[in-house]
């Protein structure tokens, strides 16, 4: 039986080159590299090459590129006859880039609760980097001034890479998800970035797709309507302001 073969990265040269992401295993699927550090540069050519970073804070700093990835064309989110009428409801507001410290924190925070503590203090510190330098994005869920859903992750090329989300009331991260792929479509992004499949991803109509094809996407260049730096919804979202109004003045930008 051969050897499991793991490529290192120095963490004292930020500016690296990673390995070609076919040499990534096939069990466990996507597993690249060790090592680095989670400085904007190495973060920003990772995603250029569709890799993240997924690790316990406790260890080394994992790099993964799955084949396939699970993904969803922005225009290919299933929405149910029931969560149709859930969306037309004038029962909460969305965002786009208004409370990011916040989305993070509570991704965080559900994390620990349910599944252990990869989004560790490194890790948001990293992303809070990238999301000031106009790279990461979250879209926030309101209800009567208070976050009750959200999602994050890295915009590259014509693709929105899907970190985290969370929900602290009923169908709110579906709806942070709903809301994010409409408004990439009117950007013309291609895909919104599910990294590994589910159950609960395949049900919302996400694909499979071949890692060639999905590198393809990432290579084309930012689609010209895309902000340049904070994002807003430029599509009619719902905003009542009832459920925005003490957002503004409880909203915290408090870093980790």
């Amino acid at each position: 039986m051969s050897a499991v073969r793991l490529y290192w990265l120095d963490p004292n040269q930020p500016d690296g080159a990673f390995p070609d992401p076919n040499l990534a295993l096939k069990e466990p699927n996507g597993l690249l590299a060790m090592g680095g550090d989670l400085s904007p540069e190495r973060l920003l050519r990772a995603y250029a090459l569709g890799i993240f970073p997924w690790y316990n804070p406790e260890e080394s700093i994992l790099w993964w590129s799955p084949d396939p990835r699970t993904v969803f064309e922005t225009d290919g989110v299933h929405v149910s006859r029931r969560f149709q009428r859930t969306l037309a409801r004038n029962d909460y507001a969305v965002s786009l880039d208004r409370d990011f410290p916040g989305v993070i924190r509570k991704c965080a925070a559900l994390r620990v609760h349910r599944e252990g503590t990869w989004l560790g203090p490194e890790m948001r510190a990293a992303y809070q980097r990238l999301h000031q330098l106009g790279h990461a994005h979250s879209v926030e869920v309101w209800r009567a001034g208070r976050l009750i859903g959200g999602l994050y992750g890295v915009a590259r090329g014509r693709v929105f890479f899907g970190e985290s989300m969370f929900s602290s009331q009923t169908d709110a991260s579906k709806i942070a998800l709903i809301w994010l792929a409409r408004q990439l479509r009117a950007w013309n992004y291609r895909y919104l970035d599910g990294q590994v499949g589910s159950p609960h991803l395949y049900r919302m109509g996400a694909i499979d797709l071949p890692r060639a094809q999905f590198l393809d996407a990432i290579r084309e260049p930012a689609p010209s309507a895309t902000p340049e730096s904070a994002w807003s919804f430029t599509i009619d979202a719902p905003r009542n302001r009832a459920h925005l109004e003490k957002s503004r003045r409880t909203n915290t930008s408090k870093t980790d």
